[in-house]
């Protein structure tokens, strides 16, 4: 099955197989971030920037601040939730839980070929 993927209202809703399901003004725990560097952030999200799908998993890059230093920045890829691949249900993640961003790129070695799924 196919995962559809949608920024709705400016960038406020990323939209999953046409359901409203991760919205901005959630606080997200991020264990490192390239926006400041607090370690970890408690980074307030302002709107997402880019969404993606791939493998059954929703990924979005959200602009916003984090809330102890101030700084505003656009942060790197974080996971959002996973689609089943075969039925479409989607099931987000927990953004008080601490959230590495980018965590494939920066912790595996550079590949020749693309990721497979798993």
């Amino acid at each position: 099955m196919v995962t559809s993927i949608h920024q709705l209202d400016d960038g406020a809703w990323v939209s999953v197989n046409d359901s409203r399901e991760v919205n901005v003004s959630d606080l997200w725990l991020l264990a490192r971030s390239d926006v400041c560097s607090c370690e970890p952030s408690d980074f307030l999200a302002e709107g997402f920037v880019e969404v993606s799908a791939a493998c059954g998993r929703v990924e979005g890059r959200i602009a916003g601040q984090c809330i102890a230093c101030g700084e505003s920045g656009v942060t790197g890829w974080l996971e959002l939730g996973r689609a089943d691949p075969d039925t479409g249900e989607f099931r987000p993640v927990v953004p008080a839980s601490a959230h590495v961003p980018d965590r494939r790129r920066r912790l595996s070695r550079p590949s020749a070929s693309a990721e497979p799924c798993q």
